[in-house]
């Protein structure tokens, strides 16, 4: 059986593609459990010690007299799920390009063996 250099180098491509996709999907879903944190736990509004309800219960999001809409207002959240969507987007692309080509990789070799061995 031949064995090629750059098939091995291939493959190692595939395999760090595949990780990075990995990593991003990671960071992702970091992105999204920070998202969840941020709206559904309680927090306390700034130097006034004021004790905030989430943003998912409060039935008072926007009142004048709150001073828990100016520490944790919706652009924030928003900004940290729109972070999210490009990151999840590219890292499922990376991971499913580099498992194919793994599994491309694979396929040949498999073929290039059985070739071999009918000759």
């Amino acid at each position: 059986m031949r064995s090629l250099p750059y098939d091995m180098d291939f493959r190692a491509r595939a395999r760090r593609t595949q990780g990075w996709g990995l990593g991003l999907l990671a960071v992702a879903g970091l992105l999204w459990i920070w998202f969840a944190v941020l709206l559904f736990t309680p927090y306390e509004a700034g130097e006034s010690g004021h004790d905030c309800t989430s943003r998912f219960t409060s039935e008072h999001l926007h009142s004048d007299d709150s001073s828990c809409v100016d520490e944790r207002d919706w652009p924030e959240l928003l900004a940290v799920l729109g972070t999210s969507v490009p990151v999840s987007v590219i890292g499922a692309v990376l991971c499913t390009s580099g498992s194919v080509s793994h599994r491309m990789a694979e396929h040949l070799a498999e073929v290039t063996r059985l070739n071999a061995a009918s000759d």
